[in-house]
């Protein structure tokens, strides 16, 4: 019987998804209690000539295409068809620790009316990726090990599990979120105001395989920007305002560096060597998206 359904949004992600599966195939949970459902949005790069030939070894890997309109949409198909009572989400170029899906299943045996959020390590590569497997020691923290519970600000959809009927009960994710950004963390303040309690545990390990460029990253962050305040249109609330930086403090920063180019010049040209400069730059280019966002209806 079917007791967890992994679910992953892909498009033209061939190129990790296929270092990923392998992975999650690899559990410590025997192949028949989970399922993996991979909604792919009609990827062109041999995505389901990959999945067909998986599948054909491996049945509890579902290929799931569709014409999503984005992250939020493709998960939505994942839950619609979950034949488990746990939902698990992963990313296309998120690889997974041998213990990740018996360790979520275990937390919810454990406790009801849960969300899980379990520690998503960043790697820049596969060699990367092979190290820190290999060496705990190197992968840094998000969270203390002792940290028991995370604000809907955390709940990050790379490495979490809810369980189905929870999720259907607060509408799933909000397909209006179709660009970069907090269709995640928008479920888990709905999660979070429904009653459920988001619980972190650091023994349910995954590998977020990514280097994105500075220049990428303006853009994402851009995007995110235009997120926060379709987040804080739907919710009018000042938490969300405040958590997520939508501030007079970061607005009037960012008018500062605005009318100041050459200091802003200064950080973008010091941003791939500074963390602090690229903090610092990205943190302009999201209060520029917030502000895009706020000056059209």
């Amino acid at each position: 019987m079917v007791e967890l359904s992994v679910v992953i949004p892909t498009y033209n992600r061939l190129d990790t998804l296929q270092h990923v599966v392998p992975t999650l195939l690899a559990q410590d949970l025997a192949r028949e209690r989970y399922e993996l459902l991979v909604c792919d949005s009609n990827s062109t790069d041999g995505t389901a000539e990959y999945l067909a030939r998986v599948a054909r070894e491996s049945p509890n890997v579902r290929h799931l295409p569709g014409a999503y309109s984005g992250r939020a949409a493709a998960r939505n198909a994942g839950v619609a068809s979950a034949a488990g009572e746990i939902v698990v989400f992963n990313d296309a170029d998120i690889l997974a620790s041998p213990g990740l899906l018996s360790q979520h299943l275990r937390r919810h045996r454990d406790s009801a009316n849960v969300a899980v959020v379990g520690w998503e390590v960043q790697v820049k590569d596969l060699d990367d990726y092979a190290y820190k497997r290999d060496h705990p020691e190197a992968r840094g923290r998000l969270h203390p090990p002792s940290r028991k519970r995370l604000s809907w600000l955390y709940f990050l959809t790379g490495n979490a599990s809810v369980r189905r009927d929870d999720l259907r009960r607060v509408g799933a994710f909000d397909e209006s979120f179709t660009g970069y950004g907090h269709e995640d963390l928008e479920l888990g303040y709905r999660l979070e105001r429904a009653g459920i309690d988001i619980v972190y545990d650091p023994l349910a390990v995954n590998y977020h395989c990514q280097d994105v460029s500075v220049g990428d990253q303006k853009e994402k962050m851009k995007l995110a920007g235009r997120s926060t305040v379709r987040f804080y249109r739907k919710h009018p609330d000042f938490r969300v305002k405040l958590n997520l930086g939508m501030t007079p403090v970061s607005l009037g920063l960012h008018s500062v560096l605005t009318n100041v180019p050459a200091v802003l010049g200064y950080f973008d040209a010091r941003s791939e060597s500074s963390k602090f400069a690229r903090d610092l730059v990205w943190q302009y280019y999201y209060v520029s998206g917030i502000k895009e966002a706020l000056s059209s209806k």
